[in-house]
């Protein structure tokens, strides 16, 4: 797992090197949101790197967007991270896979989280 602050790169580009799946997080400002973007698979044992960026962005941001465009796999703890982390600042989840998006509409997380189809859209006020 990394966390790396937003250098004009790419979130792909970090990733290269990482094993297929590996959750990695990659932030950035944008706007006035920060951007936390989650890649690859999270469940119990990954879910570390995460939850603090999403923790110090709502400690630290009035408005936090996710991209999860690059999720691969969320269990029970990543939902579970999303409800909690929600009332604690304007959580917006951008860009969420077909798969992850029929996970927020099965347990109705999708009723209480802002779910937004881009990050830019997701940033913008």
């Amino acid at each position: 797992m990394s966390t790396a602050d937003w250098d004009g790169q790419e979130p792909s580009a970090h990733l290269n090197g990482h094993a297929p799946g590996r959750a990695a997080v990659v932030q950035y400002g944008l706007g006035g949101a920060w951007v936390v973007v989650a890649r690859g698979d999270y469940d119990m044992n990954s879910m570390a790197s995460l939850a603090d960026a999403l923790r110090t962005a709502a400690q630290k941001h009035a408005r936090v967007v996710l991209d999860v465009s690059g999720v691969t796999f969320a269990d029970s703890t990543f939902l579970n991270l999303l409800m909690r982390t929600h009332p604690m600042t304007s959580l917006r989840v951008a860009a969420p896979t077909s798969q992850l998006k029929r996970v927020l509409e099965i347990t109705g997380a999708d009723t209480v989280l802002d779910i937004r189809d881009g990050v830019e859209d997701a940033a913008s006020d």
